[in-house]
């Protein structure tokens, strides 16, 4: 029996006379129709659904399905992407980290997970991608910036080609598109067929409980997961395997600096409360501890701390310890020994392009105010952003104060100054924030400082976050006294829970 098969959508050539037997996608599933028993080996595929009298699967396992099918169908319907051929019109040649990883993907069929530093070039892997696939893509993003970022690029790429948007205010799907997680979540449903390649930058957002239904729904036979932090702290990275494949590749900052990135040097300082602020630390965190001690909670996991926020809004005692447990913070955030610190990072480094990086948006305000730099936070208007943003790289600006919304998806190549103010205790974070200064330039030597309060538990994480990276991976201490410098450091792979810790 000879029989053909394709994956876009077509008659099966088959001996059989059995017309009813299709493939077809339906809402996020597969339906297997006209099939009175199921071929071998697609018993743990398939359910029967008495409702429609056929048989039912999800539709992220499409790919490992058709080929126990080929010679069993007459018609496969579930598809509904092309072929498509992509010729890139940039004149660009990749890396030898980027050809790697790119052949590690297509050794894994197209499937996996690629690891690179911000600045490593993970969207020309993106497109090297889409060119082996040569299928109908969608590329997930968690942000319009990053979605504005992707949009220009392909343009630019496959000008003769149409791009489609779907979130930021549009609903406009091609052939090529690009979402946002949340639009994207929304609508796979309807969409779930019509992509054969996903490609899903920042993949360690997909696996929430809400976005990956994105890959759940989909068919896509080809995935792409790009990232430079991969690892969750509710552990649900696992996850990744099956949503989109393995890790096949990963490069980390120290082995990409002076070639592809910027050289860089991770410099620890430590600044001290004063009396007073020690003695409002040590009472506010007894107060918190005491509620956790009398509920027996633990903040030492995910679950422990949900169980605080939800205990401290059912009474009084709760309020005051989420209270006490944020006025910790805040003061070891924000002591003024912090900003008398920054003066002399800015002072040491004048005229050189400095991002400041906080926690919280009072204490970015206060650093605005001080030391009069443009302070970038959610609350800031788009085109009051992108004037900011563009005064940066333009000169005009010497520095900016944020509160995260420059962890991902905002390209600030001229930045070589980095300040951690507040808020770097988990992996993901300074990896980050690192990343928004090692973009390559002219003699660049980029340069992380973090300025943390010693004796608070601001220095007790981030510590036991260089043990388990910087120690285990190169054999350096992790207990870094002030002003050490540490060329080309690793960071930590494992998250923590900010200094929600015992």
């Amino acid at each position: 029996m000879k029989t053909r098969t394709q994956d876009s959508p077509a008659i099966y050539r088959t001996d059989r006379t059995e017309t009813g037997r299709q493939l077809r996608f339906d809402r996020g599933t597969l339906l297997l129709e006209g099939v009175a028993e199921l071929p071998a080996g697609l018993e743990n595929c398939f359910q029967y659904d008495p409702r429609v009298e056929a048989y039912r699967a999800p539709a992220h396992r499409y790919s490992e399905i058709i080929g126990p099918l080929k010679g069993e169908l007459a018609r496969n319907k579930a598809p509904r992407y092309q072929r498509r051929e992509l010729i890139c019109a940039l004149e660009m040649t990749p890396y030898p980290h980027q050809q790697e990883a790119l052949a590690a993907w297509k050794v894994a069929r197209g499937r996996g997970v690629i690891v690179l530093p911000t600045g490593a070039g993970k969207t020309l892997v993106g497109l090297l991608a889409m060119g082996w696939a040569q299928r109908d893509a969608l590329i997930m993003v968690p942000t319009l910036d990053l979605m504005q970022q992707w949009y220009a690029l392909l343009r630019a790429a496959f000008p003769d080609q149409e791009i489609g948007l779907i979130g930021g205010g549009y609903h406009e799907p091609q052939p090529l598109t690009i979402a946002t997680y949340d639009s994207a979540a929304r609508h796979v449903e309807r969409l779930g067929d019509r992509f054969g390649l996903l490609i899903f930058d920042e993949v360690h957002h997909l696996p929430s409980e809400f976005y990956r239904s994105i890959a759940e729904f989909s068919l896509a036979p080809y995935r792409l997961g790009l990232t430079a932090t991969p690892e969750r702290s509710d552990g649900r990275d696992a996850d990744l395997l099956e949503l989109v494949g393995p890790m096949v590749y990963r490069r980390c900052p120290e082995q990409l600096a002076g070639d592809v990135l910027a050289e860089f040097q991770i410099r620890v300082i430590h600044v001290d409360l004063s009396p007073t602020e020690r003695e409002a630390y040590r009472q506010a965190l007894e107060e918190r501890n005491a509620f956790l001690q009398a509920n027996r909670l633990s903040l030492n996991a995910l679950e422990g701390w949900n169980r605080f926020v939800m205990l401290s809004a059912r009474s009084v005692e709760g309020r005051r310890a989420m209270r006490a447990h944020r006025d910790a913070r805040r003061i070891a955030h924000a002591t003024p020994a912090k900003l008398r610190a920054l003066g002399l990072i800015l002072a040491n480094h004048p005229g050189a392009r400095t991002v400041i990086f906080t926690e919280d948006n009072a204490t970015a305000y206060e650093v605005s105010q001080r030391f009069l730099i443009p302070c970038l936070t959610h609350q800031t208007a788009i085109k009051e952003r992108q004037d900011i943003l563009d005064r940066f790289k333009a000169g005009t600006y010497a520095a900016i104060t944020t509160s995260n919304v420059l962890n991902e998806g905002v390209d600030v190549p001229e930045a070589s100054i980095g300040v951690i103010l507040s808020g770097s205790a988990s992996a993901r974070e300074f990896i980050q924030r690192l990343g928004r200064i090692l973009r390559r330039g002219e003699g660049k030597k980029a340069v992380l400082y973090e300025v943390i309060a010693r004796e608070t538990r601001e220095e007790r994480v981030a510590d036991r976050r260089r043990e388990r990276g910087i120690h285990d991976r190169s054999g350096m201490p992790g207990n870094v006294e002030l002003a050490e410098e540490t060329k080309g450091t690793a960071v930590s792979q494992s998250l923590l829970w900010d200094d929600r810790q015992n």
